[in-house]
């Protein structure tokens, strides 16, 4: 036996001897999913939770997202119902969804005819390139929405 065989040969035995028992079986097992990645199946839960079975109507709210995010981490976005506020016809709540984000509910908004309006700003955090949606509930049963593209430059989950 050459030196250089049993310099190998007892490399590979005492790495052998040094790794955890259960390390062979957990690098077996599936790889947990990403925590960060987009989660497509929520985001269509929640659109259709909100909806509730309502045809969604694609005029009477205006949604203000800038078209390219250069800070992902803030992305200023503004959602207003455009139609008249009246104390039977009101809006009742607003939601933002991120669609490619891991968690797609941003926030929800509550309002009440009190009000007179209905329009919410926030800044959002976003995961990457994507679109953001906003619904609203009015009073009457119908749901709004809007669509806007967003173009992120970097990435804000997971900073």
């Amino acid at each position: 036996m050459r030196r250089r065989d049993f310099v190998a040969q007892g490399a590979t035995l005492g790495t052998t001897l040094a790794l955890p028992a259960g390390w062979a079986r957990a690098q077996s097992q599936s790889v947990p999913p990403d925590p960060l990645a987009p989660n497509p199946a929520e985001f269509r839960r929640a659109m259709s939770e909100f909806l509730g079975g309502a045809t969604p109507v694609e005029e009477g709210l205006h949604l203000d997202v800038p078209a390219l995010a250069d800070n992902p981490s803030a992305v200023p976005v503004k959602a207003r119902v455009t139609l008249p506020i009246t104390d039977s016809h009101h809006c009742e709540e607003i939601v933002l969804l991120a669609e490619a984000n891991p968690s797609p509910l941003v926030c929800r908004f509550k309002f009440t005819p009190t009000q007179g309006t209905a329009e919410a700003a926030v800044r959002v955090r976003l995961s990457q390139t994507q679109a953001i949606h906003a619904l609203a509930r009015m009073s009457d049963g119908r749901v709004l929405v809007a669509r806007q593209d967003v173009t992120v430059a970097g990435s804000g989950c997971g900073m």
